[in-house]
């Protein structure tokens, strides 16, 4: 709990939060003409921090800045590959015993995008400093995306989604709970995908890393990951920079709605 009360005072103990900017600058994940999803992602990030920050009920972390990731997660990156390597082993292993043993079922889910070794080495490095440090709630912004002619092509596809832990993973319900509170923030301004396989806005997964696929996250880890919008809908300077201080105070009243209010 953020606040528990020892003899008559109340003493805070900040909601530990860790946003995830998705890509990076070497997989920059969508591309529409030359605006990449990374440096969207980063905006937006950056914003909803700054936001946060400012409030002491949170202690915020973010992993990447305008220079890469951040000196904390570079130098775990580097120094704890091979415990990172050996968690992610170790997570395949018992998932898939689970499977052979008919506890976890396997559901059918939005198809993703493969990720390259490099980066499942990040995602699930970012997992395993999560519950090393115990943090409340992780939440991954990016920017949506699909197959289009060219990276020119505008696509028809438009509306957001938050992507949620699916009910048999052990950090669902909570989960669930943040995803619904910034879902219901960001409906106030923004429509929801009109992809088919995203109608509702509200989508329940099983095999993304950033929500503790594998078991790799805690029970008591909430987990989201939000898709703002298709990127080939924000090709103004001007329209992306309104969506950015939009979206991230939207995000920030569901993110606080949750953890404070009744």
């Amino acid at each position: 709990m953020p606040f528990f009360r020892m003899d008559d005072s109340v003493v805070i103990t900040p909601v530990k939060i860790l946003l995830v900017p998705g890509h990076d600058d070497k997989i920059w994940g969508a591309q529409y003409g030359y605006i990449k999803e990374a440096d969207m992602n980063l905006m937006l990030a950056t914003e909803i921090y700054n936001i946060l920050s400012k409030d002491k009920r949170f202690q915020v972390y973010i992993t990447r800045d305008k220079n890469g990731y951040t000196k904390e997660f570079a130098d775990y990156f580097s120094s704890q590959k091979a415990e990172i390597v050996s968690f992610k082993k170790k997570a395949k292993q018992e998932a898939q015993d689970k499977i052979n043993n008919g506890s976890f079922i396997k559901k059918v889910n939005v198809q993703h995008n493969l990720v390259t070794e490099d980066m499942s080495i990040v995602l699930y490095g970012i997992n395993k400093w999560v519950n090393e440090n115990k943090i409340d709630a992780v939440i991954h912004v990016h920017f949506n995306d699909y197959p289009r002619a060219t990276k020119w092509t505008m696509g028809k596809y438009k509306g957001f989604a938050i992507y949620m832990p699916e009910n048999q993973m052990i950090n669902s319900k909570e989960s669930s709970k943040l995803a619904g509170s910034i879902f219901l923030q960001l409906s106030k301004k923004y429509i929801t995908s009109t992809y088919k396989k995203e109608l509702g806005g509200l989508i329940p997964d099983q095999n993304l890393i950033a929500l503790g696929s594998r078991g790799t996250l805690g029970e008591h880890t909430r987990a989201v990951l939000i898709e703002y919008g298709y990127i080939y809908r924000f090709g103004k300077n001007s329209l992306r920079n309104n969506a950015y201080k939009n979206m991230a105070d939207l995000t920030a009243t569901g993110i606080i709605n949750y953890f404070f209010e009744k």
